[in-house]
C-alpha cells in the first residue's frame, strides 16, 4: 500500500469519455511510478458505473490516501455543471463527495483539461512560461486550459466556442475526424480555424497542444498556419494523470 504523504506519491486518475487512467506520481517531479492502469468507461456512464469503475482501479492498485482526478466536464466547486462528453446524469452531481464513498481515499476532482494544463505548466514545455497560454486536448472532444503568467483560470471550455452551425468540438476533435473519414490535411485546416479564433479573441503568446491527437504532430502540423507559437506537450497523453495527482497536492 502506498503511503501518499510520506513518499509524496499521490494516485492520478484521467477519465475520459471512452477510458479511465490511472498512475501513480512522484509530485516532486512528476514522473510514473507506476505502469498506467487503463479501463474503459463504462456504459451508460452515469455517475454509479463510474464510480464502481473508479473502486476497482484503486483496489487494483492497493491505494490509500489523497487522489487527484480530472473528470470531462465543467467541475465548479466539484459539482459537475455539463456533461457533453459524459452521461447526462452527472450533472448537478457533487463528485467529489460520491468518490470520496471510496474508503480511505480523499478526492480532488477538477476539469480534466485543467488538470492536464496544470501538469504541462509544472513539469513540461510549460514551466516558467509568462504571459498567455493556452492549453488544448485534442481526443473525444477539445478540451482547454488557460493560463496567465502561470495561474489557472479554470473551466474555459474553448472547444464549445461557436463555429459554423455547432461548435470547435464538432468540426476539429478527434472524433470528427473519424466520423467524418478526414484526411490529416483536411482535419488539419479545420483545426487551424481553431487555432486562429483563439490566436483573434485571447492574443496568446504560446499553445500547447496535449491529448491523443498531440503523438501525432507530425501528420497535421504543415496545416498549421496560426502566427501564434503552437506546439505539442512533452508529457503527451499521461498529462492527465500527472496534472490530477498536482492538483490534489494543491488541495490537500
Amino acid at each position: 500500500m502506498t503511503n501518499a504523504v510520506k513518499n509524496k506519491i499521490i494516485l492520478g486518475i484521467d477519465i475520459g469519455g471512452t477510458g479511465i487512467k490511472a498512475g501513480l506520481v512522484d509530485i516532486s517531479n512528476g514522473s510514473l511510478q507506476s505502469e498506467v492502469l487503463k479501463v474503459k468507461t463504462p456504459r451508460p456512464s452515469n455517475p454509479e458505473n463510474v464510480l464502481k469503475a473508479v473502486r476497482e482501479v484503486i483496489t487494483a492498485m492497493n491505494y490509500k490516501g489523497p487522489v487527484g482526478c480530472g473528470f470531462p466536464a465543467i467541475v465548479h466547486h466539484a459539482v459537475v455543471q455539463n456533461a457533453a462528453n459524459i452521461d447526462k446524469k452527472w450533472i448537478g452531481t457533487n463528485s467529489e463527495k460520491l468518490f470520496n464513498r471510496i474508503r480511505g481515499c480523499k478526492f480532488h476532482v477538477a476539469n480534466d483539461a485543467d488538470v492536464a494544463g496544470m501538469a504541462e505548466m509544472h513539469f513540461g514545455l510549460g514551466k516558467g512560461k509568462k504571459g498567455t497560454v493556452i492549453f488544448i486536448t485534442i481526443g473525444t472532444g477539445l478540451g482547454s486550459a488557460l493560463f496567465r503568467d502561470g495561474v489557472l483560470i479554470p473551466n474555459t471550455e474553448f472547444g464549445h466556442l461557436n463555429y459554423r452551425e455547432a461548435d470547435y468540438e464538432f468540426y476539429a476533435s478527434n472524433t470528427a475526424r473519424e466520423k467524418h473519414k478526414m484526411s490529416w490535411k483536411a482535419w488539419g485546416s479545420q483545426f487551424n480555424h481553431f487555432i486562429e479564433h483563439l490566436r483573434f479573441i485571447f492574443s496568446p503568446d504560446l499553445i500547447i497542444l496535449g491529448g491523443g491527437l498531440s503523438k501525432r504532430w507530425v501528420d497535421y502540423k504543415g496545416q498549421i498556419t496560426s502566427k501564434v507559437k503552437v506546439i505539442p506537450a512533452r508529457l503527451q497523453n499521461h498529462a492527465g494523470i500527472i496534472g490530477a495527482a498536482v492538483f490534489a497536492q494543491s488541495m490537500d
